[in-house]
């Protein structure tokens, strides 16, 4: 059986492009608010939705995403209200793959199986959780397949071909490759050697592989979209919520400024193949 995402990725295949997967923090700057940046991502352009876990220890983040946790855990975000979003967003969007992005105490502490039903309930189509090696993968991965939810993995500059099989070996999905050593918001120095991992991941497995952190522009988004079958953006997207905000709270720009830089990025993937 198909999924959401073995279905947008077919259909971008078949269009000969790379999709858009857009990372917003769930409940950034506000509840309301956050909800309507998240309804609308599809219309702007995105193909998935990658929704951050705020979180009060964010190891893997730069400082903006870090920020955009802060201002949802303030905003009074929980794993439980993420969830609502999800229920909320798909009253009429039944088709966009929502995938969750975070770390694994908030879903420990909520307790795996009851998280792991509620997230399916609620909509939810995959999970990345930074924190948690293959060698953990009895955790939650292997309950996560068993649930019928897409568990992607993180790979590396450092994955080596010796590690890549082990890493690879219950990802489904897609992969996501992160494009440099460090947290997210940081600086591509190479591409051609993002486009040489990428080739060199795809030699080990048949899944869609996305390439994220370090794309910031559309142009960004154009080069990246000739190497991979997606980009994932995250960074650039937290910092235009903050840019629109006045005294922390939410204005009338918040969220066409979001819906405006998604747009830019959709446009830049569509010259990556021209």
């Amino acid at each position: 059986m198909t999924t959401r995402i073995d279905r947008v990725f077919a259909a971008a295949k078949a269009d000969n492009r790379a999709l858009l997967a857009a990372y917003i923090m769930g409940g950034d700057p506000d509840l309301a608010t956050g909800q309507a940046i998240m309804n609308a991502l599809p219309q702007a352009g995105a193909d998935i939705i990658e929704l951050g876990l705020p979180f009060s220890d964010p190891m893997a983040d730069g400082v903006a995403i870090q920020m955009g946790g802060q201002r949802a855990l303030k905003a009074g975000q929980t794993l439980r209200g993420v969830l609502g979003m999800v229920e909320e967003f798909r009253r009429k969007d039944e088709t966009t793959p929502i995938v969750l992005m975070g770390y694994y105490n908030p879903i420990y502490i909520f307790g795996v199986d009851k998280f792991l039903a509620t997230a399916r309930d609620a909509g939810v189509d995959g999970l990345i959780i930074v924190d948690l090696p293959a060698e953990e993968d009895a955790e939650l991965c292997i309950p996560a397949l068993k649930s019928g939810l897409n568990f992607i993995r993180l790979t590396t500059p450092t994955t080596d071909d010796a590690r890549l099989p082990t890493v690879l070996e219950n990802t489904s999905g897609f992969v996501y490759y992160v494009s440099m050593n460090g947290t997210t918001g940081a600086v591509i120095k190479s591409r051609a050697a993002v486009g040489e991992s990428v080739q060199r991941i795809k030699a080990h497995t048949e899944l869609p592989v996305v390439v994220g952190f370090g794309i910031k522009t559309a142009d960004d988004a154009a080069e990246m979209g000739r190497h991979a079958d997606g980009i994932a953006v995250g960074t650039v997207i937290v910092d235009a919520v903050a840019k629109s905000l006045v005294d922390g709270k939410a204005t009338d720009r918040t969220v066409g400024a979001v819906r405006d830089l998604v747009a830019d990025l959709a446009a830049g993937l569509k010259r990556a193949r021209a």
